[in-house]
């Protein structure tokens, strides 16, 4: 089992920057695909962002795409979403997810753990 645990969320105006970090438990870290996914108020969860077993593959959706990296430090058991340019409509709940799975995907039902979630609030 992995348990997730995310920190970095906060107020930020637009056009700032903000560094989420998801710490994992359990000595298989870097044998599970990582993702950032996210949900607004009133919305459904959306896949932001994700990285494979070794961090040299990464994955984005087309909003983040430029604005965004995801990381991993397989040393550390973490994960990290570097956040610039954040715009009002990126305010959500942001969660961190694993999957048992070299290559990391699009969907929620491909992550078997999350964590709590850290709220973004990007004011105008």
């Amino acid at each position: 089992q992995v348990q997730l645990a995310e920190s970095g969320g906060g107020l930020v105006q637009a056009g700032g920057s903000l560094r989420l970090s998801c710490a994992a438990s359990g000595q298989t870290f870097g044998r599970y695909a990582m993702g950032w996914f996210r949900q607004a108020p009133g919305k459904e969860r959306e896949f932001v962002a994700g990285v494979n077993w070794g961090g040299n593959i990464q994955i984005y959706e087309d909003s983040v795409k430029g604005r965004f990296t995801i990381s991993r430090d397989n040393a550390k058991n973490t994960v990290y979403l570097q956040m610039h340019s954040l715009k009002p409509e990126d305010t959500a709940d942001y969660y961190c997810a694993a999957a048992a799975a070299p290559r990391t995907g699009r969907l929620v039902s491909e992550y078997e753990y999350w964590g709590q979630g850290t709220q973004v609030t990007v004011s105008s």
